[in-house]
């Protein structure tokens, strides 16, 4: 073990991968221009050749459907979408070609391909540049869809998703990529569809994923000041997701708070709400609240932003609102938002 910050997880990730598959290649926008990648794909094409690490044109859908047909043939090619909005272009290969071929043809054929989505948030960047997609895909049958918080996750999720035989949306976000943490050298898989319990409580459950699980476990930290104590749940895998650890959460707790770094209206929150509240709902003692982003695009206003995104504020505040609803009762039947 050793420290390795997010995005030298994911470059360790990639380089191992091409090292012992010599049916893994990676293609997209910008790979060789640490710009577009950061360092999360560093000198990758001067260590594997540049015909393994292949810089596309700027052409998402046809980039995309290449690495599909690669797919099909035998390949297990990793395609990398620099900005998670500009990967829509992408869309009918995604969800018409890549996520339906093994229902076609009956199961005796996947697509193993890794679709590499990066998120850009704040800084100024704006509508068009700063959006989190992974509901409208978590939406899509055929697909899995992963959003690793950590280092350590961010290596495993990827090579899981790299061995596993149908596609898999692998998320990364971009102001995650200097956290550290403990990285074993040798490759390991993390599960997918496996939550990890970051901080146990007895008090309320925090649901989080991606960017919101640094910011719930610092909420965390502040409502133990208070004495509330928060079990904090970094989903990991967003399709499928844990239902299970987060029920066995909220029988503990009977309450429960999503926190999620999209918009909140039809969002992950949304299934986690209504899953609680239809398979757990005896468990609760309040009702399920969720905190995301309102319903109107990212601005380009530094001041506007600071407003805009969820903050560790805002989710102890929510969940020492939960504390002082129904103590003692059940919730009403309506979910509150």
């Amino acid at each position: 073990m050793r420290l390795l910050n997010y995005a030298g997880a994911i470059r360790e990730a990639h380089g191992q991968l091409l090292e012992t598959d010599s049916r893994a290649f990676i293609i997209g926008q910008g790979l060789w221009s640490p710009w577009y990648a950061g360092s999360s794909m560093k000198d990758l094409d001067k260590q594997f050749g540049r015909e393994r690490v292949i810089d596309s044109p700027v052409s998402e859908n046809a980039t995309t459907g290449a690495a599909v047909g690669a797919a099909l043939a035998g390949m297990r090619p990793i395609v990398f979408h620099p900005r998670m909005d500009f990967m829509l272009l992408a869309v009918d290969a995604i969800v018409n070609q890549a996520a339906n071929w093994s229902y076609v043809f009956g199961g005796q054929m996947g697509v193993p391909l890794v679709i590499r989505a990066v998120i850009n948030r704040r800084g100024e960047q704006g509508a068009q540049h700063s959006q989190a997609l992974q509901a409208m895909f978590a939406h899509i049958p055929g697909l899995k869809v992963v959003m690793p918080s950590t280092a350590h996750d961010a290596k495993g999720l990827l090579i899981a998703a790299h061995r596993d035989e149908n596609p898999v949306m692998y998320i990364d976000d971009r102001a995650l990529y200097e956290q550290e943490c403990e990285v074993p050298e040798e490759m390991y898989e993390v599960e997918i569809g496996k939550a990890h319990v970051c901080r146990t409580g007895t008090d309320v459950t925090v649901v989080a994923t991606s960017t919101m699980v640094p910011l719930a476990l610092q909420a965390a930290g502040s409502l133990a000041d208070q004495g509330i104590f928060a079990e904090v749940i970094d989903l990991r895998s967003i399709k499928p997701w844990d239902e299970a650890c987060v029920l066995e959460s909220v029988r503990k707790t009977g309450r429960l708070l999503v926190v999620d770094e999209a918009w909140k209206t039809y969002g992950v929150g949304a299934e986690i709400a209504a899953t609680v509240a239809d398979r757990g709902f005896e468990s609760l003692r309040a009702g399920v609240r969720r905190l995301g982003l309102p319903d109107v695009p990212a601005p380009s206003s530094h001041v506007l932003e600071q407003a805009y995104y969820v903050t560790a504020e805002q989710i102890t505040a929510e969940a020492a609102q939960l504390l002082k609803a129904g103590q003692t009762t059940r919730p009403a039947l309506s979910i509150a938002s």
